[in-house]
C-alpha cells in the first residue's frame, strides 16, 4: 500500500486543515449549543471546492481519488462532527449517482453536488426496514413516463435542506428485493414533504427526519440504473458510505485522545501531572494504538477502491473497528478528564455522545460482522 500524496493532494490536505482549524474547530461547540445547521460551514467547503474531492473535474469536482477524499472527511470530522455528518451525507448521493447514473444525470444532478451548490441525502431507512434493505415497503408504482412513490423514510440525514435525494423504493408489493429501485427526486416535488424532525441523543443542528411521499410523481428519466436494480445501488452505496463513517470515527476519536492528552499534562494531582501516572498512560497509549491501527484499515479499502480491487470486506472490517475504537477512545477522555469530563465544559462529553452513531449508522456493529463473515465464507 502507498499512501504518499502528491503536491495537490498535500495542497487539499493543508487547505483543509486551515479551515478546519480556523472555522470549523472553534464554532463547533456553539454550533450544538444554538442547534442550527452550519450553513456557513457548508458555504467555506463549497467555495475551497471540497464537497466533490473524488468527482471528476468535468462535473465540477476536484477529480482526486478516494484516498484523498476520506482524508478530507477524517479532519472534518475531527474539527467538527456535525459538518463531518453533513459531508458523508452529501457523498452518499453522489457516489450513485457517478457511479451509476447517466450523461445526462451527472450534467444535472452530479455537477451541483460536487461545486457545493445544493446538498443532497440518500433515503433508504424506512421506519420497518433498516437494516433489512429487502424488506423496504415503500411503493414505487408505473404510471405513464414515470413512477408514484408512496411511503416514508425515516433517519434521513440531511433531510429538508437538501435539494437531491436517492430515493429507494419498490416497484413489487411484499417487500419483494427484486422489485427494489432507485430514484433521483427532488425537493419541491408535488407529494414530497417532510415529516417528523427525530430530537437525536447528539447532533441537535443535523437536519436528520423523515420523508413523506404521497402519491410523489417522478419521471421515468430519474431512475437510476435500471428498474429492479435498486438493491445494487444501496449495497454498492453503502460499500463506500462504510469508508466514510470509519473515518469520521478515526477524525471524533483523533479530537478526543488530544484533548485527553493536553488535559492529562496540564491537570496536577499530588504534586505531578496526571500523565506521570502509570494508569492515565496506559489508557493513552491504548487511545493512540486503536485510533492508528482503525486509520489504517480505512485508508487501507480506499486505497483498495482507487486501484479498483474489492475493498467491500476491509470497509466493512474499517467501519466496526472505528466504530467501536471510538466509543471506547471517547469514554476513556470522559475518564480522563474525570468529573470535569462529564460536564459541558469540556469537549470531551459531547464527542462521548457523538461517538455512540458510528457504532449505529449506515450498518450496526453486528451488521457489519455479518456482511465480514459473508466474504469469510466466499474466501472458503
Amino acid at each position: 500500500m502507498n499512501f504518499d500524496l502528491n503536491e495537490d493532494q498535500e495542497a487539499v490536505l493543508k487547505e483543509v486543515r486551515e479551515i478546519c482549524q480556523k472555522e470549523l474547530a472553534p464554532r463547533a461547540a456553539e454550533i450544538e449549543e444554538k442547534k442550527d445547521f452550519p450553513w456557513e460551514n457548508i458555504k467555506l467547503l463549497s467555495q475551497s471546492d471540497l464537497m466533490g474531492v473524488a468527482v471528476p473535474e468535468k462535473y465540477g469536482g476536484l477529480g482526486m481519488n478516494y484516498l484523498t477524499w476520506a482524508l478530507v472527511d477524517g479532519e472534518i470530522s475531527q474539527a467538527c462532527a456535525t459538518t463531518g455528518a453533513i459531508y458523508g451525507a452529501n457523498l452518499l448521493c453522489i457516489y450513485p449517482i457517478l457511479i451509476f447514473g447517466t450523461e445526462e444525470q451527472k450534467r444535472k444532478f452530479l455537477s451541483p453536488l460536487a461545486k457545493g451548490e445544493v446538498l443532497g441525502a440518500f433515503a433508504l431507512t424506512e421506519p420497518q426496514a433498516g437494516s433489512d434493505i429487502g424488506n423496504i415497503q415503500m411503493t414505487a408504482t408505473p404510471e405513464n413516463d414515470g413512477y408514484i412513490l408512496n411511503g416514508t423514510k425515516s433517519f434521513i440525514t440531511n433531510g429538508g435542506v437538501a435539494e437531491t435525494y436517492i430515493v429507494i423504493a419498490n416497484t413489487r408489493s411484499g417487500g419483494d428485493p427484486r422489485g427494489l429501485t432507485a430514484f433521483i427526486v427532488e425537493k419541491g416535488m408535488p407529494g414530497f414533504t417532510f415529516g417528523q424532525k427525530f430530537d437525536l441523543m447528539a447532533y441537535p443542528a443535523l437536519a436528520n427526519c423523515e420523508l413523506v411521499f404521497r402519491n410523489c410523481r417522478v419521471p421515468r428519466e430519474n431512475v437510476l440504473l435500471s428498474k429492479g436494480k435498486g438493491f445494487r445501488v444501496a449495497i454498492k452505496t453503502l460499500d463506500i458510505g462504510r469508508i466514510g463513517m470509519g473515518i469520521k470515527a478515526v477524525g471524533l476519536a483523533r479530537a478526543a485522545y488530544k484533548a485527553a492528552l493536553k488535559y492529562a499534562r496540564e491537570r496536577v494531582q499530588f504534586g505531578k501531572s496526571i500523565f506521570n501516572f502509570q494508569a492515565v498512560q496506559f489508557m493513552l497509549a491504548d487511545m493512540a494504538m486503536e485510533i492508528e491501527a482503525a486509520r489504517l484499515l480505512i485508508l487501507k479499502a480506499a486505497f483498495l477502491r482507487d486501484c479498483g480491487k474489492g475493498f467491500e470486506k476491509i470497509a466493512a472490517m474499517g467501519k466496526v473497528f472505528a466504530s467501536e475504537m471510538c466509543m471506547r477512545v471517547t469514554t476513556k477522555a470522559v475518564q480522563i478528564h474525570g468529573g470535569y469530563g462529564y460536564t459541558k465544559e469540556y469537549p470531551v462529553e459531547r464527542y462521548m455522545r457523538e461517538a455512540k452513531l458510528f457504532e449505529i449508522i449506515e450498518g450496526t456493529s453486528e451488521i457489519q460482522r455479518n456482511v465480514i463473515a459473508s466474504y469469510l465464507l466466499k474466501e472458503e
